[in-house]
């Protein structure tokens, strides 16, 4: 009769201690990280018209990516930024991302449509915290339409609001999280398109909501070197995490990657809002072959307005000043002959009145 430890260090007890313990040490991906909740863009946006006096529009255009998730469009014939909008629903309040480009709620009952969709009614309506990615007036232009309306919080846009409410104290580093309850929003500083821009990663979707820091449309750059350090930032951030989709602001592209006339309010054929992780990826090479005023690099268009409109300004008035220029000799050559004419007359009249 063998042994009890003779019978514990079997070959067949020890093949099944290593496999448990195989099993302990290899943790399921479903264990590591939270079940993402499923959704689906399959949207077609309002393309807008060539004559919007002519054709009648939904001011807003409202998608249920899930029962917690929605995406809310400003339609292109109400304003040429046709700007997105993204509400999130947790269990304890509810996020809205920037409030778009039209203030009156007559023209655009963006308030009215959010507290809809919020559950509960009156004093039992979830709480709802607004926020902006940045401080551009077509992502803040609808903030009236929430402000002292019960259970609704407006966070402030600009840098120091932006700093306090995030706690972020070593701006443009760190990282911020808003609670929803169940669902966890994490705030990235990625400035470069403007100084108070931040996204937002939504761990229960995996969305990464970018505002004008990563769109299809054109990235306007206002400090180059402020972008390039957010981009990888970003990309530090989301390697090693799940990224559905990156959504941003605006669409300004049609399907083959060719812009809309600026300020188009007709999107034929337009690109989808969606962007991937491999777009992120390829944005640090783009902004760092970014001239300073115009480049195109791959399915990107780098612009800094500010600096165009400088150059533009100063060849025009190079222009004027070579206007003047041409215009004063003119006068003083004209001058200069009419007074050797007058010149002349006088000595014929003289050479006259001697004869």
């Amino acid at each position: 009769m063998k042994s009890e430890s003779a019978h514990l260090a079997s070959p067949r007890t020890v093949i099944c201690v290593v496999r448990v313990l195989l099993a302990l040490l290899v943790v399921p991906d479903s264990w590591a990280q939270p079940q993402v909740a499923p959704g689906a863009l399959a949207v077609h946006w309002d393309e807008g018209s060539p004559d919007c006096a002519k054709s009648m529009h939904n001011p807003l255009q409202l998608y249920s990516y899930n029962h917690q998730t929605f995406l809310l469009r400003e339609s292109l014939c109400s304003t040429f930024e046709a700007p997105f909008m993204y509400l999130l629903v947790g269990s304890s309040r509810a996020l809205l991302i920037d409030t778009g480009d039209v203030a009156d709620p007559e023209k655009m009952p963006l308030a009215e449509t959010v507290m809809r969709l919020l559950p509960a009614e009156g004093q039992g309506k979830l709480p709802l915290l607004v926020v902006h990615t940045h401080r551009h007036l077509d992502h803040r232009a609808g903030d009236p339409q929430f402000t002292g309306l019960p259970r609704v919080e407006v966070v402030g846009y600009d840098l120091a609001n932006v700093r306090r409410f995030y706690h972020f104290t070593d701006w443009p580093n760190g990282r911020a999280e808003i609670d929803l309850g169940g669902r966890v929003i994490d705030v990235l500083p990625t400035p470069g398109h403007n100084e108070t821009e931040v996204s937002f990663y939504d761990r229960n979707t995996a969305l990464f909501f970018t505002g004008d820091f990563l769109l299809p449309a054109r990235l306007l750059v206002d400090d180059a070197q402020a972008y390039l350090a957010s981009a990888e930032r970003a990309i530090v951030f989301l390697r090693d995490v799940p990224v559905t989709s990156i959504l941003g602001g605006h669409i300004e592209m049609n399907s083959q990657g060719r812009m809309f006339d600026w300020e188009s309010q007709y999107h034929p054929g337009e690109h989808v809002l969606e962007m991937t992780k491999p777009d992120l990826m390829a944005l640090p090479a783009a902004i760092r072959s970014f001239n300073g005023f115009y480049t195109e690099r791959g399915n990107f268009v780098l612009i800094n307005w500010i600096r165009i409109l400088v150059v533009m300004a100063v060849g025009a008035g190079l222009v004027l000043i070579g206007i003047l220029t041409m215009i004063i000799r003119y006068l003083r050559r004209h001058r200069v002959r009419r007074k050797a004419l007058q010149n002349e007359n006088v000595r014929e009249e003289r050479m006259g009145g001697e004869s």
